[in-house]
């Protein structure tokens, strides 16, 4: 249980102790990546005609980029985190009164089904059709985390609405809303995690070594949102293989491309895999927005993107089928690899 929690408003930074764990034999640990990536894409939403282009040369190279003059209250922002930052706060009794997840609620330690576990507890909410209609499940949350958590996500849901509209402009793909309107369906399958990475006091003993905190692995949905605190952790894996260490940047939001979009692109945009290695001295609390279809929508290469002669790289899915096969894989499967063609 955590002992002390607290926040600055005006640095936005989560402190909290250390919580006591004597078995860290159940964590995965991986190298230390010591540099800082400085090659994150930056795209600056309010030049749109410089920001369409960028978006679409990051998703190509990255599968990942950073939006700044977004135009999201930052009061909002810092409004939901010192929520969530109470919440995290509560007797471990009394957040566990909404869990455990399956797949929505509280959850510690465990991810997913299958015997995947990290440095981490969460909340993970579905928003369709609204957070608020969702609160009975949870009596732990307070009034106000729902209230700011389901603001924050109406203004995330439009940005990532933007972005995709962008897209599809640069590339040429039509009708209008045919990415963007998968995700503004009123069906939308999409959710919402807000997620508490604590300080560990055994880092020394891993002689050198990180624990993980949230394990590799890419995201299933068409594109994420994430925002966090300024402590650092988030890593995404370049194309070459190597792990990149991405700054903190509590003002902005990173958006990562996921399994449904590489596969709407027919593999032009990559999903990017991406970890959270946890942090001896400061908590981190994330949230991400995972704008996903609706479940019945066939995941298939959009028609308008595709060359003459070009041949379909997957076999054709729906969203509920892709999320079915992911629920039931390990966090760090090549989950699209089922569904390749063979060739």
């Amino acid at each position: 249980m955590l002992l002390s929690l607290s926040l600055s408003h005006k640095n936005m930074v989560v402190l909290s102790k250390p919580v006591v764990h004597t078995d860290l034999a159940n964590f995965q640990t991986c190298k230390s990546t010591s540099d800082i990536f400085t090659g994150v894409p930056v795209i600056d939403m309010s030049d749109a005609i410089a920001a369409k282009k960028l978006i679409v040369e990051a998703c190509r190279e990255f599968g990942f980029f950073k939006v700044i003059n977004h135009g999201i209250s930052l009061e909002l922002v810092a409004m939901l985190e010192s929520e969530a930052v109470d919440f995290f706060a509560l007797p471990q009794q009394e957040k566990d009164r909404s869990g455990p997840a399956s797949p929505f609620g509280y959850g510690n330690t465990r991810i997913g089904p299958n015997g995947d576990t990290g440095w981490v507890e969460y909340l993970l909410l579905s928003t369709r059709p609204a957070l608020m209609l969702h609160k009975p499940n949870f009596p732990a949350i307070s009034e106000t985390l729902w209230f700011a958590a389901d603001e924050y996500v109406s203004a995330v849901a439009k940005m990532l609405k933007e972005v995709l509209e962008m897209i599809s402009e640069e590339l040429g793909i039509g009708p209008r809303g045919c990415l963007s309107g998968l995700v503004g369906d009123e069906k939308s399958d999409s959710c919402f995690r807000l997620n508490h990475y604590r300080p560990c006091p055994y880092l020394e003993a891993l002689s050198g070594r990180n624990l993980i905190g949230f394990g590799e692995h890419t995201d299933s949905q068409i594109m994420s949102v994430l925002r966090s605190c300024n402590a650092p952790g988030l890593e995404i894996r370049l194309q070459n293989g190597t792990w990149a260490a991405v700054p903190s940047d509590q003002t902005s939001f990173y958006f990562s491309v996921g399994d449904s979009l590489q596969v709407m692109t027919n593999g032009r945009f990559k999903s990017v895999k991406h970890r959270v290695v946890s942090n001896c001295l400061k908590s981190r609390v994330s949230m991400i927005y995972f704008g996903g279809p609706p479940l019945n929508e066939k995941i298939v290469p959009l028609c308008s993107l595709m060359e003459e002669g070009e041949e379909s790289m997957y076999e054709e899915f729906t969203w509920s089928e892709y999320k079915k096969s992911a629920y039931n894989s390990n966090l760090g499967d090549d989950r699209l690899k089922l569904f390749e063609k063979i060739k």
